[in-house]
C-alpha cells in the first residue's frame, strides 16, 4: 500500500516548491497530481504509478479555500500521491503577473494542509492548446466546458512527466558514455 500525504507542521516555503527533478526522486509507486489553478475551477490530472502517463482526473468548482483543499487532500490520499505539478501562469514575456503571484500564494496556503513537494510548470497557452484540440474534435461548447480544466491539468502534468523522462534518458546516455 502506498502511503498518503505526510501530515506535519507547515514546512518552510523553500522546501515546498522544488525543482521538477526532485519529484523524480519520490518513492516508486507514488503518483503525481497535475493542477491547473483557475479563478473559478481547479483542474486535476493524475499520473500512473510509473509516472509516465497523465490522465484527466477531476474539475473542482472553486468555493472556499478550505473546501477546495479538502477535496484535493482526499484525492491525494486516495491515489497515493507523493507530489504535485502546478501550472504557473506566466506572462508571454516570461514575467510573473498577478495570476502567478496568486498561484504562489495558493501553494503557500496549501502547505499547511497538504505538505507535499510542488514543482511549478510553465503553463502559458495550455488552455488555448486544449481548447483547440477539443474544437478539432468537434466537442460541443458544453462538453468543452466540462473537459477543458482537467485536460489542461493533464497537459501540464504530461509535459512535466515527459521532461522527467527525457532527463532520465539523458542521464543514462551520459552514464553509458562514461563507462
Amino acid at each position: 500500500m502506498t502511503p498518503g500525504p505526510r501530515h506535519a507542521t507547515r514546512p518552510a516555503m523553500s522546501t515546498l516548491i522544488v525543482p521538477l527533478a526532485d519529484l523524480d526522486a519520490l518513492p516508486v509507486g507514488q503518483r503525481l497530481i497535475g493542477v491547473d489553478l483557475g479563478t473559478r475551477t481547479i483542474g486535476l490530472a493524475l499520473s500512473d504509478v510509473g509516472r509516465s502517463i497523465a490522465s484527466p482526473l477531476e474539475t473542482i468548482k472553486r468555493t472556499k479555500f478550505s473546501t477546495d483543499v479538502k477535496r484535493l487532500v482526499e484525492l491525494a490520499t486516495r491515489h497515493g500521491v507523493g507530489g504535485l505539478v502546478l501550472g504557473l501562469p506566466l506572462n508571454m514575456d516570461g514575467s510573473e503577473g498577478p495570476r502567478a503571484q496568486a498561484t504562489r500564494a495558493f501553494v503557500r496556503n496549501l502547505a499547511a494542509h497538504l505538505p507535499l513537494p510542488v514543482a511549478l510548470w510553465d503553463e502559458r497557452l495550455t488552455t488555448a492548446a486544449v481548447t483547440r484540440t477539443l474544437l478539432e474534435a468537434d466537442a460541443s461548447r458544453a462538453r468543452r466546458s466540462d473537459l477543458v480544466d482537467k485536460m489542461a491539468a493533464s497537459y501540464i502534468l504530461q509535459g512535466a512527466l515527459d521532461r522527467l523522462a527525457m532527463a532520465r534518458r539523458t542521464a543514462m546516455t551520459e552514464r553509458d558514455g562514461d563507462a
